[in-house]
C-alpha cells in the first residue's frame, strides 16, 4: 500500500504550492481567505466522518456475517450430535427399526391378472 502523501503522489514541491497559495491569495483577497479555509476544513471533516460511517457499516455488517455463521456451525454441529445419538425420547418404534412384518394399507394385493386377451 502506498504509504506516501498527496503531495508526492502529484509530485508537488515547495515552490508549487507557494505558487498555487499566492495565486488563491490575490484572486480572492486576504479577507475571504480565512473564510475558505474553514469552509474547506469542514468540508474534509464531514468527508472523514462520512467515510468513517461507512467504514463502521462495513465492519458491523462483516461481524453480523460471523455470528450467524458460527450460529449456523452450532446449530449443524448440534444436529448432527442428536442424529448420531438419540435420546430417551426417541419412540421404540423408531429405536427398534422398521417391522417388516406389518400390513401396509396403502398396498393392496393384485386380485386378478390381465392376460393380454382380456387387454385387446
Amino acid at each position: 500500500m502506498y504509504q506516501g502523501t498527496l503531495l508526492e503522489f502529484l509530485n508537488m514541491g515547495g515552490s508549487e504550492i507557494i505558487l498555487i497559495l499566492v495565486v488563491v491569495l490575490l484572486l480572492f483577497g486576504g479577507k475571504k481567505l480565512p473564510e475558505l479555509a474553514r469552509g474547506l476544513g469542514k468540508g474534509i471533516r464531514e468527508f472523514k466522518d462520512a467515510s468513517d460511517g461507512v467504514k463502521r457499516e462495513i465492519h458491523r455488517n462483516i461481524n453480523a456475517m460471523d455470528l450467524d455463521k458460527e450460529e449456523a456451525e452450532e446449530t449443524v454441529a448440534n444436529n448432527n450430535n442428536q442424529r448420531h445419538h438419540p435420546t430417551d425420547e426417541t419412540p421404540e418404534e423408531e429405536k427398534a427399526g422398521p417391522n417388516l412384518t406389518k400390513n401396509h394399507p396403502s398396498v393392496n394385493p393384485i386380485d386378478e391378472t390381465v392376460t393380454d386377451n382380456q387387454k385387446a
